[in-house]
Formats: structure tokens, C-alpha cells, sequence
């Protein structure tokens, strides 16, 4: 396993050690303690996720103003154009984007702590999309950021406007939205 550290140091694209043969492969997807040794983060996962999305679905940006939630992210069918966005004011990164390539072909995992917003685009027929998080799921302090916002500019791999749910068609631009300081 290694750790490969993105434009914004905090986010990191993990690459888990594949033994593959004619049979098939095997992978060990999570170990805590080579997570602690490769990204210098103790971590503890307290809830799981996945997720299936049809193709041009974005999910995001998403992110929880209080009980932040670090997240770690990986495909297991399809590929997606995952993004994070430093959303911490006192960061010198502050507005500033990452955006990986996960499939289920590159078994890359990406993660993103807390303080950033983080979302996806599906570039497949269709992905499905799990995740690990630091802390549980809270409707009452989740925010969203505007997918298009010009202020942070994400170049999204995408022809046209995604399919979207309601609420995240709601996303904040950043100059307005609830941030980390």
C-alpha cells in the first residue's frame, strides 16, 4: 500500500498492493495501522457507505459543519471523477481543489479528512461508490457547495449539466456557504 499525497497535501490517493492471477485478485482494501504509517492519521471508521449512480449523476459537494467526516472513497464497479475541496478559511489552500480518477479497473481509494467538501461524478454506465467515515451521518449539519461554483472552478470531465437531486441543486457558493475557520 502506498499513500500519494494530492495538490492539496491533506488529501491523498491511497494505492492498495494488488496479488492478482487467472483467478481473479485480492487486496487488502484497509489496515489501520499501514493507514496511520503511510498518511501520519490515526483514524477510526464508525460508519460504512455505498452507493450506486448512473452515469453524469453528481453526488456533492457535501460536508458536515459539525461532526466532520473524514472519508475514505473507492469504487468498486465504474469509474468517477472524485473531488475534494479545502474548505478550512484558515488554510493556505482555502478554496482550492483536487480531483482523481477512481475506478474499479485502478482500485485507487482517496482520502479526504475533515474540512473539506467532497463529491463525485459518475463517468461510467453506472459506479457504485463506498466509503468509511470518521463520524456518523448528521442531516442537521450537513452542508453543500454548488458543483459549478466560478470562484472555485472545478473542471469536472463532463459534457452538459449533471443529473442532480434537489439538494444539491441547492449547493451554496462558497462565498456565501457555512465554512471551517
Amino acid at each position: 500500500m502506498k499513500a500519494i499525497p494530492t495538490n492539496l497535501p491533506e488529501v491523498m490517493i491511497i494505492e492498495p498492493k494488488v496479488f492478482g492471477d487467472e483467478r481473479g485478485f485480492f487486496f487488502e482494501s484497509f489496515n489501520a495501522k499501514k493507514f496511520a504509517e503511510l498518511t501520519g492519521v490515526d483514524v477510526e471508521f464508525v460508519q460504512d457507505n455505498h452507493s450506486l449512480s448512473a452515469k453524469n449523476i453528481l453526488r456533492g459537494l457535501h460536508y458536515q459543519i459539525k461532526q466532520a467526516q473524514g472519508k475514505l472513497v473507492r469504487v468498486v464497479t465504474g469509474e468517477v471523477f472524485d473531488v475534494a475541496v479545502d474548505i478550512r478559511k484558515s488554510s493556505p489552500r482555502f478554496g482550492q481543489w483536487t480531483g482523481v480518477v477512481l475506478s474499479a479497473e485502478n482500485q485507487r481509494q482517496l482520502w479526504i479528512p475533515p474540512g473539506f467538501a467532497h463529491g463525485f461524478v459518475v463517468l461510467s454506465d453506472k459506479a457504485e461508490f463506498l466509503y468509511k467515515t470518521t463520524d456518523y451521518w448528521a442531516p442537521e449539519y450537513e452542508r453543500s457547495l454548488q458543483w459549478n461554483d466560478p470562484a472555485i472552478g472545478i473542471e469536472w470531465p463532463i459534457q452538459g449539466e449533471p443529473v442532480m437531486s434537489a439538494k444539491d441543486q441547492q449547493g451554496k457558493l462558497l462565498a456565501d456557504a457555512e465554512v471551517f475557520e
